[in-house]
């Protein structure tokens, strides 16, 4: 794990990225902003009234005199955010409601990575998912030519490295959701060092059963394939022929995946989410994420239960994902 966060922590240290916090007054975030900031990777900025920032950060001793601290209701250039807003959402907010909205957190976060005052944010400590990515969808939105925004976990054991989706955002992903879910992940594999080699799972093995469920999987790998020609991909595999050569051998003995995948798509979110905490729990790998992919701009999403530690590491993929752009 150390290793992993290592090789990115030196990916990002001469990158110069800003992140932005928009739970200024959360003791886990201050905690590692503070960490992020003594140690030059990144530069924090947090979200929320200066002194009572400050003040929290006295209470629990920790420094966050080298963080950009930015107000809401006390922003200098709030006239220029205002109107980017009432552009971007194009008639869907004048500049009365643009005033209000900003005056949410994850909003004005949202809306810094916008103007490019800020690379990447991360949020969800204190917030549901919802509150962290509907800004993202409305302001940063998708890339060109993705629909929709997808959540991966990188399974990490020791030297092992698997990238696993989608398990967090897509709870019935179509053909060309599921495509584009490995398409991205195969982006995101690289990021972590992974040389990607893409299974689409299923219940079936090239056709040892056949259902509207099977079908829609067979179609992803053709969508994807056309997506990115030079991508490993193959499927529709159950897990074990995509991981184990010697099933691999028997089931699915034409496959370019010859059971040595390492980025596993699953068919629906049931499955994902599923699969990643038996791997987690049984299996003794970390889960780190989610980490979105498919925006514009890197948005992460922390859970509540959340550590000073799993809000360091975040940031510090934020902003490799900033660096990778």
């Amino acid at each position: 794990m150390s290793t992993l966060f290592d090789q990115l922590t030196d990916k990002v240290s001469s990158a110069d990225k800003k992140i932005v916090f928009p739970e200024g007054l959360d003791e886990r975030i201050l905690t590692a902003a503070s960490q992020l900031a003594s140690a030059g990777v990144l530069t924090p900025i947090l979200i929320g009234n200066k002194d009572s920032i400050s003040k929290k950060a006295e209470e629990i001793s920790v420094d966050v005199s080298s963080c950009t601290i930015l107000d809401p209701s006390d922003y200098a250039e709030t006239e220029e955010m205002v109107q980017a807003f009432v552009e971007r959402r194009k008639g869907k907010a004048t500049e009365e409601d643009a005033r209000k909205i900003l005056l949410d957190e994850n909003y004005f976060g949202t809306m810094l990575v916008y103007m490019n005052k800020a690379d990447g944010l991360v949020s969800g400590a204190a917030h549901s998912t919802a509150d962290t990515v509907r800004p993202a969808l409305q302001i940063i939105k998708t890339k060109e030519g993705i629909k929709k925004t997808s959540g991966v976990f990188i399974m990490v054991r020791n030297d092992e490295k698997y990238v696993f989706a989608d398990c967090a955002i897509n709870i019935a992903p179509d053909s060309q959701d599921l495509a584009e879910i490995a398409v991205e992940s195969a982006v995101t594999a690289r990021l972590f060092g992974v040389d990607p080699r893409v299974a689409m799972l299923s219940f079936s093995t090239k056709g040892s059963a056949k259902s509207e469920e099977t079908e829609r999987v067979v179609e992803a790998l053709n969508i994807a394939k056309e997506k990115d020609s030079d991508l490993v991909i193959d499927g529709e595999f159950q897990f074990d022929a995509a991981f184990v050569p010697s099933v691999a051998e028997k089931k699915a003995p034409d496959s370019e995946i010859k059971g040595d995948a390492n980025v596993f798509i699953f068919p629906s979110l049931e499955a994902g989410n599923i699969g990643y905490k038996i791997a987690q729990r049984l299996g003794g790998f970390e889960a780190v994420g989610p980490v979105l992919q498919g925006l514009n701009k890197p948005v992460n999403d922390l859970s509540r239960g959340c550590s000073s530690e799993d809000v360091y590491n975040l940031a510090i993929i934020t902003a490799a994902q900033a660096a990778a752009e």
